[in-house]
């Protein structure tokens, strides 16, 4: 028997918590694990007590044509890896690992290089998460250490997204 690497295997519960996922477009999972304890998940959702787009039946982003990556702002789900820090205390985050998956709706696929927007990023510096571990396949994975790739990289400076 061959055991799973740790990694993955936090993966493949974030990959399971996506499955919760409200989106027409792209479901994301998130889970944060600090000292092999998890602390929170998240997925991609309507506000609490607001519609979802698979309950209305459309995305708006998708009806309007929008690249990934543009135009947040009209999107109505609240990010997985928000609801993952929403649900956690900034005491349980100090130094944690978030552990992201996103699925495509229409084929099943894993989004192609996945990350958080700068938005998120902001909230993962913010809460304090050291790690951030994104799926790229079953098996394969990236690794952002938020202080180099988002703190010291600060995409704001120049107007520019690395997201």
């Amino acid at each position: 028997m061959t055991r799973r690497d740790k990694a993955n295997y936090y993966l493949d519960i974030a990959e399971t918590v996506a499955e919760r996922g409200t989106c027409l477009r792209r479901n994301f999972g998130a889970i944060i694990v600090k000292n092999d304890q998890i602390v929170s998940t998240g997925y991609v959702g309507a506000p609490r007590g607001r519609q979802n787009c698979s309950d209305l039946g459309y995305c708006t982003r998708e009806k309007l044509n929008i690249p990934r990556g543009q135009r947040y702002e009209l999107c109505r789900s609240v990010h997985a890896e928000m609801n993952a820090i929403i649900h956690a205390s900034r005491v349980d985050m100090l130094g944690a690992t978030l552990y992201l998956v996103g699925r495509e709706v229409s084929d099943g696929g894993y989004v192609q290089n996945a990350s958080p927007c700068s938005m998120c990023a902001r909230l993962i510096i913010n809460a304090g998460i050291s790690t951030v571990v994104v799926r790229d396949t079953r098996d394969t994975y990236r690794v952002y250490d938020v202080n180099e790739a988002w703190v010291e990289q600060d995409e704001s400076l120049n107007g520019l997204s690395n997201y």
